[in-house]
Order: structure tokens, then sequence, then C-alpha cells
């Protein structure tokens, strides 16, 4: 079955991976959502959808998946009706209580993903240690730093930050 996971990834850390992966064990395919795709330069989202996108593809091993921007609509039945029209999927993964009572409301199956040290993996953490100087880069995969390092993105970061 195809798989739909939805995620901001900013940055793509290792508890993404290990969701993902948990997930390409499972199904057929994972339709990987990269949200907030149309936000981008600010401290909570300070990569563009085409950064995260390329992010994911150099951290993955499994090829089982498709990356698809999601933009933000502010408008919950405008947004899965987007989802639903422009997406093929089965099944939705989420841990997000929002996502799930959307997904379920819509009509769709929605399976639960177990956390991966979800206090030391989370997107908010790396940019917090990366704009208090900390080592952060034990939290991401190897494709993570290199497009982090061609763009300067902890830079933007703490830029962003001021």
């Amino acid at each position: 079955m195809r798989a739909l996971v939805i995620g901001r990834f900013q940055p793509f850390h290792l508890g993404h991976l290990k969701m993902l992966e948990y997930v390409a064990a499972r199904e057929e395919a994972v339709v990987v959502g990269v949200g907030s795709s149309n936000r981008s330069r600010t401290i909570d989202n300070p990569f563009t959808a085409e950064e995260r996108m390329e992010m994911i593809r150099n951290s993955v091993s499994f090829r089982n998946f498709v990356l698809v921007g999601i933009p933000d609509m502010n408008d919950n039945s405008k947004w899965v009706g987007w989802i639903r029209d422009n997406l093929d999927f089965k099944v939705v993964y989420t841990n997000s209580n929002n996502e799930r009572e959307i997904f379920i409301s819509a009509g769709f199956k929605v399976k639960r993903i177990p956390f991966f040290n979800r206090e030391k993996y989370s997107a908010v953490e790396v940019r917090k240690r990366i704009i208090g100087g900390c080592e952060w880069e034990s939290l991401v995969p190897q494709g993570t730093l290199e497009v982090m390092d061609r763009i300067k993105g902890a830079q933007r970061i703490r830029n962003l930050s001021n």
C-alpha cells in the first residue's frame, strides 16, 4: 500500500530518518509530504522545500518513496482536500493528534509511528543547538550535513534567530 507521511523537516534529522524507514519497511511505497512547502527563511521554517527534499533524498537509503511539497493553507478542509486531489495514497502515518483527526474525518486510515528518542531528535532541538553554538551534527544524517554545509544552513539559522 502507498502511505503518506507529512513533516516540515526543518532540518531533516535522524528521528525523521527512523520514521521514514519504519514506514517504508511496512508499506509498498512512501509519499513523503514536505509540509509548509510555501514557507521558508523564517526561524521556524529556515529551509526551502527544495532544500529539505534534497536533505531527504541524500539521507535515505531505500528507494520506494516520492517527495512532494504540501503548502500551508490555514484551512483544514482545503488542506486535506488538496492532499486528496493531488496525492495517491491509502494510509496516513502520523503522531499529530490534529492530523489524525483531520484525516480520519476525511475518511482515511491513520496509523501511529513510534517516536525515536523524541527529546533528542527534534528539529527544534537541532535549531536550538545551532543557535546556542552547541554540537548538533550528530543529530542529523550525513546527507543533511552535506546540504547544510553547501547552503550554509547553520549560519542561516543563526542569522534568522537575531
